[in-house]
């Protein structure tokens, strides 16, 4: 039970750090850093001629995937919903989360695209699933 617990853990952790982007940014301070959660500061969606209001509404639908993928994995991790959703969600949650950073890239970020290469490299080429699951 203790690796369902941590992996359901896991996955709503990082899940819940993507909120940042939907939520308030702090204010800022002179000389302090940017804030890494910007929706309507897009490297590659801004050259394209997309307005900031667009890419904000698209990023909100990105941030409801990579919530929604996250949280579907960690209730199949602890047995809630079915246990053969635990790929696909844990494979969604990552993707999105992949492409939500790499649309509204900040270096500081780069943690969360290992993070997610690493649970697409368990869940999908390791066919790993918390225990009893049984993938």
């Amino acid at each position: 039970m203790i690796p369902k617990l941590l992996m359901a853990g896991f996955l709503l952790a990082h899940a819940a750090i993507h909120a940042g982007f939907v939520s308030p940014g702090p204010p800022a301070t002179a000389g302090g850093p940017a804030w890494p959660f910007e929706l309507g500061r897009s490297w590659i969606l801004g050259p394209l001629g997309i307005r900031p209001d667009v890419a904000r509404i698209l990023g909100i639908a990105v941030v409801a995937g990579t919530l929604g993928g996250f949280a579907l994995a960690a209730l199949a991790a602890l047995g809630v919903a079915l246990a053969a959703i635990w790929p696909a969600s844990v494979a969604l949650g990552a993707l999105a989360s992949i492409a939500l950073l790499g649309l509204y890239f900040h270096p500081w970020l780069v943690v969360g695209f290992a993070i997610d290469v690493a649970l697409l490299w368990v869940v999908v080429v390791r066919n790993w699933a918390p225990d009893g699951l049984g993938s």
